[in-house]
């Protein structure tokens, strides 16, 4: 025995001093323990909570659903994305010369509207106090651990509706791009994302809203952020006057020709992306799969028929039939903010019809603009307002009458929306009329004060030399494409960008 034991340790000693031996035991024997560790700790933590639920002892802190939270955290990421997509959708359609503005702009406009919402725009738009405002929980103080009954860590909560917030603060800026000074857009952003957004949100979204009492629905957000968006976006643009030198096609001219069509389509693709978080984390339910299919799939054929619709309109009404990729993106766009309402309760049949209406809104919403001689440089007004306005009436025509409301659980049936074309009377549309109406007449309303007021100041607008130098260079002392120059350029007046005498890129020497 002995001399097996010594020839045991012998050959153990041996084997230690293999490096190759020394590291598979080393492997071995940790992934032992660590699998050791990982069942002790599930046990230390599954155990206890079976026991608690067997003897129905008292939860002492709020239930928090883990699956719920982290899809509405996702969804949350996901609408985040869409800052991307609107700053290169806004950069590309825009001119050149405006493309730091708008990237500063929209930078500084998120961080301003995540200080003010977590200082009272969450208070004020999703917390208790009456039908118009809420009046309890600035800085998220004194709050539960969890809102409401979504069974969602209040944080959580926070950044999906910041990320809302966020989004109906940058459509704002569309209709202004190109002759807005910086600190008017600071003073603007302040006004919309701390104070008419959650003050008018409050009326639908929140808890004790009063449209919301009257059965008004928008489920993602057709009205309270993209008509919200967009009727501010009016505001802006009426305030300010065209761009110099715009000439509207009434008079002979047209719009500028975006600068980089490539940049605007795939902001514009990165912003059909950003609403698969929008429209089914809008749920902030995982559970509720039926209902997530249903609204990613009613997203997805909403944007399809509005998308081919506004393709085909553009090229049949073009006089050389041409295939427009600009009226394209924004088809597909009106499409996306028009299925945002009703995408819950309708079906794909229903999905269909209201995108294709939605692209037709959008381009026939732009020609007006034109004949109206208001300069939306993108169409920010047309694609938010007029396709919002539609989409919250589009679910009073084609709510199927099969779908409730999502609950932290599933899908609730008990009381069901059906529009008019469904056999639903004209009940719901009606509602959805008055609640659009409202919204929107409430925050133009308020919007043309902020605008003229901050005109009346003086800060609204860049000076005629500024505007002529560009925003970049005047604004922010900086250019989009520094390597590159123009020789001969000369300041447009014509409405297009800087005319040229020689357009031969020559590299500039630092």
């Amino acid at each position: 025995m002995t001399t097996l034991l010594r020839a045991t340790w012998t050959r153990l000693l041996t084997n230690m001093r293999d490096p190759q031996i020394r590291r598979t035991v080393a492997y071995y024997m940790g992934g032992k323990l660590l699998g050791l560790g990982l069942l002790l700790s599930i046990m230390y933590w599954v155990i206890p909570t079976a026991v608690h639920a067997a003897t129905g002892a008292a939860t002492p802190t709020p239930e928090i659903n883990a699956v719920n939270t982290v899809w509405t955290l996702v969804a949350a990421f996901l609408v985040f994305c869409m800052q991307v997509g609107f700053v290169m959708l806004e950069a590309g359609f825009a001119r050149s010369r405006e493309s730091v503005n708008i990237l500063v702009e929209g930078i500084a406009d998120t961080c301003i509207c995540g200080i003010l919402f977590w200082a009272w725009g969450f208070a004020f738009m999703f917390e208790p106090g009456n039908g118009f405002i809420g009046t309890q929980g600035f800085f998220l103080s004194g709050l539960p651990a969890t809102y409401m009954g979504t069974g969602i860590p209040l944080l959580a909560f926070w950044v999906f509706q910041f990320a809302f917030a966020d989004t109906a603060s940058t459509i704002t800026s569309g209709a202004m791009i190109g002759r807005c000074g910086f600190w008017g857009d600071i003073l603007y952003s302040i006004g919309v994302t701390g104070f008419i957004y959650p003050i008018i949100g409050h009326w639908t979204w929140g808890p004790d809203g009063w449209l919301a009492m009257m059965n008004f629905k928008d489920f993602a957000g057709s009205t309270v952020v993209h008509s919200i968006g967009g009727a501010i976006s009016l505001a802006g643009a009426l305030a300010l006057g065209p761009r110099l030198g715009r000439i509207f096609k009434r008079d002979g001219g047209g719009p500028p020709p975006a600068h980089d069509l490539i940049l605007g389509a795939v902001g514009g693709l990165i912003l059909w992306f950003g609403w698969y978080g929008f429209n089914p984390g809008s749920t902030l339910s995982a559970l509720d799969t039926i209902g997530i299919g249903r609204v990613s799939f009613n997203t997805t054929l909403a944007a399809c028929s509005a998308g081919l619709a506004a393709l085909f309109y553009s090229y049949f009404r073009s006089k050389n039939k041409t295939w427009d990729l600009g009226l394209t993106v924004n088809g597909f766009l009106g499409g996306l903010v028009a299925i945002t309402c009703p995408c819950y309760w309708v079906d794909p049949v229903g999905a269909f019809f209201i995108g294709i209406v939605a692209a037709f809104v959008v381009v026939l919403g732009l020609d007006l603009l034109e004949y109206l001689r208001i300069d939306d440089p993108i169409g920010a007004v047309p694609v938010h307002l007029f396709a919002g306005i539609w989409g919250t009436l589009s679910l009073g025509l084609f709510a199927s009458g099969a779908y409730g409301a999502p609950t932290p659980t599933g899908a609730d049936t008990s009381a069901v929306i059906k529009g008019l074309l469904y056999g639903g009377g004209v009940g719901q549309l009606g509602t959805q009329f008055i609640g659009s109406a409202v919204t929107v007449v409430a925050t133009l309303a308020i919007s043309l004060v902020l605008m003229y007021g901050l005109k009346y100041v003086g800060v609204l607008r860049v000076s005629k030399a500024g505007e002529l130098e560009g925003l970049d260079l005047h604004e922010h002392g900086a250019v989009a494409y520094p390597e590159y120059a123009l020789m001969g350029v000369v300041p447009s007046l014509t409405g297009h960008d800087d005319t040229t005498v020689a357009a031969t890129p020559v590299m500039v020497e630092d």
